[in-house]
């Protein structure tokens, strides 16, 4: 997925616009932010002009990878049941194929949000992968056991790199990939400890790498 190309009536011209980002609300944001350019119509075709060079802020909706089959990988930075549900929400129409979807539950957090979240990619994703993300004291484990109990038919894959791997090796033509929980973060926190880990780095490395063992 490239984008959005959007159909725009102008003062009674139509015009196209392709939009690179992906999501209704990032339609909406752009063309209400395009309204309110300047007092006349030259100010809101210039600013229409410029959308098409918009990138996304890093970590929210950022595509990681596009392969040769036009399938593609995102990162996001949902980490609660709304904001997943969201996410997943804005990705479907840009999916001719099934949507995957990767995540996790901080540990030390509120506990009460893992198995709403597992009841979320349950329901909005083809296929869920649920991974560790920032563990911190918890044992990893029982976190993941929480979120699975609402997503019966998850793979679990305790380790995010390996998770990730699985996640890009099993994306056919028209799939589309989220990896959701860091977002910009560039570490995962054990015991303590900040391990350094980026999502994107990390897909981007891997992409194109071993099959899937899943799909």
């Amino acid at each position: 997925p490239e984008g959005q190309t959007l159909a725009l009536d102008v003062g009674g011209a139509r015009r196209t616009i392709v939009l690179p980002l992906l999501g209704r609300f990032q339609v909406d944001n752009a063309l209400l932010a395009a309204a309110l350019a300047g007092p006349d119509e030259a100010d809101v075709d210039r600013a229409l002009d410029g959308l098409a060079t918009l990138r996304g802020v890093r970590g929210r909706m950022e595509r990681a990878v596009l392969l040769p089959n036009g399938a593609a990988a995102y990162v996001d930075y949902a980490h609660t049941p709304d904001a997943l549900h969201r996410l997943l929400d804005a990705v479907r129409p840009h999916a001719t194929g099934r949507v995957i979807c990767i995540f996790g539950a901080g540990g030390d957090r509120d506990r009460g949000k893992r198995p709403l979240m597992g009841a979320v990619a349950a329901a909005q994703a083809d296929v869920a992968i649920v991974t560790d993300d920032n563990p911190r004291s918890e044992d990893p484990a029982s976190i993941r056991h929480a979120i699975l109990e609402a997503a019966p038919g998850a793979i679990e894959i305790g380790d995010r790199a390996r998770a990730l791997a699985e996640g890009l090796a099993m994306l056919r033509a028209g799939d589309l990939l989220v990896v959701a929980g860091k977002g910009h973060e560039q570490g995962q926190i054990v015991g303590g400890v900040v391990h350094p880990f980026d999502d994107c780095a990390t897909l981007r490395t891997l992409a194109g790498q071993a099959p899937s063992v899943y799909a």
